[in-house]
């Protein structure tokens, strides 16, 4: 037992979701968060290479993100030494045989809402010299696209949150959960056993192992393969010196991006593969192909990555989160199905879940958004 406490909240899982809760709920009660790896954000905040885009997601998310929007721009006092944000812009590249496909996406752009525009070929090469000019007809731009410090987000978050008494213990997972009346009694791999008035699954891609030992149904979350590398320009690519302020490229048909990232290059595939909750690693196939596919794009020289990896990227069936209390299991939140759009809308979606755990109407910024809770309620999959 851990002395005998009883914390009103248990959050499962130290990654974005759940450290941006806690920092949420740091001063609403008593709070511990349980990690079953040995550091916060391992699986897959550890692993993003986020931006801030008002395109991204469904309608809930886009909103989500847009609710985020000031967070990001003017965190509190002390939350970070530095911007969160940096100017980035994405360009969305097409070629011969994809004329159709660009115009679609540049209408499902355009109805979101956000600053995009079309550019001519000559104008992409002038933004970014290495793409390759042969039967290159365009891109969409959006220039408002931003980088952001994922590392300075999710310490920020952990740091006000152990500021204000938030406990965490790592190297944790739970093993067991029984319901004593109006607690939970979580058994972890630690040895310990921890009572908590409610429970959090903000598990990532272990969410829905860690809901069926609370005895919650399934929801129909995927865990999802991303791979990605770095690179660092070829002497061959010399004559390029600027190439901190190019833009993100993404292939219009999602096939690969690339974009600078802190003195090199970034890329990957762009891939989503269905996988089981595991500690993944890039498969070399997947780095190959995306390898393959920037270089076909562009003029650069890629010999080797430097650096290779893989993150989980989590869905549920309609691509929407779950926020919000089970409907059949009492005490028990979710917190889950972020996929590729958590690091993004965390602001505004932690204060979503704050409102909905403490009963509260939503924030304004919520409320500026018209957001609707319904739409991201676990109860969706149970009607």
């Amino acid at each position: 037992m851990t002395g005998g406490k009883v914390y009103d909240y248990l959050i499962i899982g130290a990654g974005m979701a759940g450290a941006s809760l806690a920092y949420r709920l740091r001063d609403r009660g008593s709070i511990m968060v349980v990690e079953m790896e040995s550091q916060a954000g391992y699986h897959t905040s550890g692993r993003s290479a986020a931006m801030f885009m008002e395109t991204y997601g469904t309608p809930t998310i886009r909103a989500l993100t847009r609710a985020s929007r000031s967070f990001f721009e003017t965190p509190p006092a002390g939350f970070s030494e530095h911007a969160l944000l940096a100017d980035r812009g994405v360009v969305y590249i097409a070629h011969e045989g994809q004329e159709s496909l660009l115009a679609e996406t540049l209408e499902q752009l355009q109805a979101t809402g956000a600053t995009v525009r079309l550019l001519s070929a000559d104008e992409v090469i002038a933004r970014v010299p290495c793409v390759r000019r042969e039967g290159l007809i365009g891109a969409i731009e959006e220039p408002d696209a931003m980088d952001i410090d994922v590392h300075a987000l999710l310490h920020g978050f952990l740091r006000g949150a152990k500021q204000s008494g938030v406990e965490f213990t790592y190297s944790a997972a739970v093993e067991r959960a029984e319901r004593e009346g109006e607690l939970w009694q979580v058994t972890l791999s630690n040895g310990t056993t921890v009572a908590a008035r409610s429970v959090v699954d903000a598990a990532g891609a272990w969410g829905e192992r860690v809901a069926a030992l609370f005895g919650a149904a399934p929801l129909g979350l995927q865990p999802k393969r991303r791979s990605a590398f770095t690179f660092k320009l070829d002497a061959n690519d010399g004559q390029w010196t600027d190439t901190d302020h190019w833009p993100a490229v993404v292939g219009v048909d999602e096939s690969f991006y690339f974009k600078p990232d802190a003195g090199q290059f970034l890329g990957s595939p762009a891939n989503a593969d269905p996988v089981e909750p595991h500690d993944v690693v890039a498969e070399e196939l997947d780095i190959a192909i995306g390898i393959d596919r920037i270089c076909t794009a562009t003029t650069l020289t890629i010999r080797r990555p430097k650096h290779t990896w893989a993150g989980l990227r989590s869905f549920l069936p309609d691509g929407d989160f779950a926020i919000g209390w089970d409907p059949q299991v009492s005490g028990f939140f979710w917190l889950v199905g972020q996929g590729g759009y958590g690091i993004q809308s965390a602001p505004g979606a932690s204060m979503l879940a704050a409102n909905l755990v403490l009963g509260e109407p939503l924030d304004p910024s919520l409320q500026a958004e018209d957001i609707d809770a319904a739409l991201v309620s676990p109860a969706r999959y149970h009607a």
